[in-house]
């Protein structure tokens, strides 16, 4: 008897990678544990409404600091829109939407 373990393929767009590169290296481990946990279990994340009704938000703190993951699923794969703290999250995550990324 064989059994496929299915792994959902992360893709990372550019707000996203360029957030994380800025960041301090303890920053950037925590992003990266955070990510592992969504591709473990990609239904996680809260699943918006409206204008985000394609996106589910994982929320983690980061000394004391909410951070906010917007990503959004499909069969095989899992698309990283956005991370970063909660302050003009939404907004800035509407507006990149809407641009067309």
């Amino acid at each position: 008897m064989s059994y496929h373990i299915f792994i959902m393929e992360p893709f990372y767009k550019p707000p996203f990678k360029k957030y994380v590169k800025k960041q301090a290296r303890p920053l950037q481990l925590s992003i990266e544990d955070e990510i592992e946990k969504i591709i473990e279990n990609p239904e996680m994340g809260e699943s918006k409404k409206g204008d985000l009704r394609e996106c589910r938000v994982h929320k983690f703190a980061f000394k004391k600091q909410k951070q906010l993951i917007a990503y959004k699923v499909s069969t095989n794969e899992i698309l990283f829109y956005m991370v970063g703290p909660h302050e003009n999250f939404y907004l800035n995550l509407k507006k990149y939407l809407k641009e067309g990324g």
